[in-house]
C-alpha cells in the first residue's frame, strides 16, 4: 500500500477515535470519510473506533460506489458520502456523526438558526435541517446534498448531523463547533426566544470566515523599498 494512502487511512482512524473521545460518535455510530482518486476512503460497517486499524478499518470506495471484494463492507453510509463529493467539488471531506445536542435538535427537527454569529462556520445564516429518509439509501442522499447545497454542515432529521471541509481537520473541527453550538441554542431556548442576527450580518460573518486563520500574504502588505 503506497505511504500516501496509509497516512491518509491513518488520519481517518485518528479522527474517529477522537470523535468518539469526545462523545460525539458513540458506540459504533457516524462515519468519515476523504476524497481519494475518483472516489474515497472511509470507515468500514460496524467497527468500533477502537477497533480500526489503517489496514482493516478503511475501505477505497471507487466513483460507481464499488468496493474491493473480500474484505470489508464500507459504512452503510457510503452513498450520501459519495454523493457530496460528486455535487461539492470543494469538499475533501466529510464527517457524520451522532452527537448528542445536534441530534436532540434533528429530532425535534429545528435548525439552528442565527442566534450566535458562530453560526456561520456553517457557511451561511443557519445550520439547516435535511429531511428524514432511512439511513443508507439514495432518498437520504439526495435530501443531504440538497440541504448541503450552499452550507458545509446541517442536521438530519431524526438522525444526527453532517458536516463538510477542504480537508479532514477541517470537517472535523467543524463537526464539534457544530455540536457546541446545539448546546448553546438548545440551552438559550430554555432562557426564552433566542434573538436572531440579521441576514446581512451574517452574509458579512460569513464572508469573513473564508479567510479566518489563513496566513495573510507575506508580499502583500510589504511597504515599497525606497530608490
Amino acid at each position: 500500500m503506497p505511504q500516501r494512502e496509509v497516512q491518509a487511512k491513518q488520519a481517518i482512524v485518528a479522527a474517529a477515535q477522537k470523535l468518539q473521545s469526545l462523545g460525539l460518535s458513540p458506540g459504533r455510530s457516524g462515519n468519515i470519510s476523504v476524497r481519494w482518486k475518483d472516489g474515497m476512503l472511509i470507515t468500514a460497517s460496524g467497527i468500533r473506533p477502537e477497533d480500526f486499524s489503517a489496514e482493516t478499518g478503511i475501505v477505497f470506495v471507487d466513483g460507481a460506489g464499488e468496493w474491493p471484494a473480500g474484505g470489508n463492507a464500507p459504512s452503510s453510509e457510503w452513498r450520501f458520502h459519495l454523493a457530496v463529493y460528486a455535487a461539492r467539488p470543494d469538499a475533501g471531506a466529510v464527517v457524520h456523526c451522532h452527537s448528542r445536542f445536534a441530534t436532540a435538535l434533528a429530532c425535534a427537527h429545528l435548525p439552528v438558526p442565527a442566534f450566535h454569529y458562530m453560526v456561520a462556520k456553517g457557511g451561511g445564516a443557519d445550520i439547516p435541517l435535511a429531511p428524514y429518509a432511512t439511513y443508507g439509501t439514495p432518498g437520504l442522499a439526495a435530501h443531504i446534498t440538497a440541504t448541503l447545497a450552499e452550507r458545509n454542515a446541517c442536521l438530519l432529521a431524526n438522525h444526527g448531523q453532517i458536516a463538510i471541509g477542504a480537508a479532514l481537520e477541517d470537517a472535523v473541527e467543524l463537526a464539534e463547533e457544530v455540536e457546541v453550538l446545539a448546546a448553546q441554542y438548545v440551552t438559550v431556548r430554555m432562557l426564552g426566544e433566542p434573538v436572531l442576527l440579521p441576514a446581512d450580518e451574517m452574509a458579512r460573518i460569513a464572508e469573513k470566515f473564508k479567510t479566518y486563520g489563513k496566513a495573510a500574504n507575506p508580499h502583500s502588505a510589504k511597504p515599497k523599498a525606497a530608490d
